[in-house]
């Protein structure tokens, strides 16, 4: 998350829209910090305020309460991995197999390199029904792209098989729902200390499947 504007020692001076957006990106930071070190429970609109040393008027200046407030927190973490994700699978090699290593490998160090991002994205955010909702939107949005990408590759090695997108639609669900426990269990220590190991598992894994899909349509 960029890093958020210094809070001046007066407003005066400071055009209005100017102040309230600079009072948001506090508001997002503060929050972001405590939801991301110390979790949801320590996140109320009351500790926010007061990390982000503001007052609770200008709280409710840019949010009607604090699901709105968290919403945003994942919105802007989420957002930063989707450009990452996006620039990582333009740059990568043209085939299956680059542009899946570069995803998979594009999420885990996102994570790694700052774990609040993996607290709002993943283990702190799926106890919240607020972000727990905007997780399922977008885990179904990483369905959708990867089933229209597999669908592509697949016609183009096998030439538009029967039930091409049923088989692609089912391979991406799967890989969607593995993508998150992957993501998961790597934050939570689980799989061991070696990240380019885990990527490489995880690569050759995706492309056991995809590559047994296309052998047999």
């Amino acid at each position: 998350m960029a890093a958020p504007p210094s809070k001046p020692s007066s407003w005066a001076g400071i055009p209005a829209e100017e102040r309230t957006r600079d009072r948001r990106q506090l508001l997002v930071a503060a929050a972001f910090e405590l939801f991301g070190t110390e979790g949801d429970a320590a996140t109320s609109v009351r500790a926010v305020c007061r990390s982000a040393d503001l007052n609770a008027r200008y709280f409710y200046e840019s949010f009607v309460d604090r699901d709105e407030l968290l919403g945003a927190v994942y919105d802007q973490v989420a957002g930063e991995l989707a450009e990452l994700l996006g620039t990582a699978l333009l740059d990568a090699a043209d085939d299956p197999s680059a542009r899946t290593r570069a995803g998979i490998e594009t999420v885990l160090r996102f994570l790694t390199d700052d774990p609040r991002r993996a607290k709002v994205l993943f283990t702190e955010g799926r106890g919240n029904p607020v972000l727990a909702d905007r997780r399922r939107i977008a885990r179904q949005a990483l369905v959708e792209s990867t089933a229209a990408v597999g669908q592509e590759e697949l016609a183009r090695l096998a030439g538009s098989p029967a039930g091409a997108a049923r088989t692609a639609e089912v391979a991406a669900t799967l890989f969607g729902g593995a993508m998150e426990e992957l993501a998961e269990a790597w934050t939570a220590g689980r799989l061991g200390t070696d990240l380019d190991q885990v990527i490489d598992d995880a690569t050759d894994l995706s492309m056991a499947i995809f590559e047994r899909v296309a052998d047999h349509p």
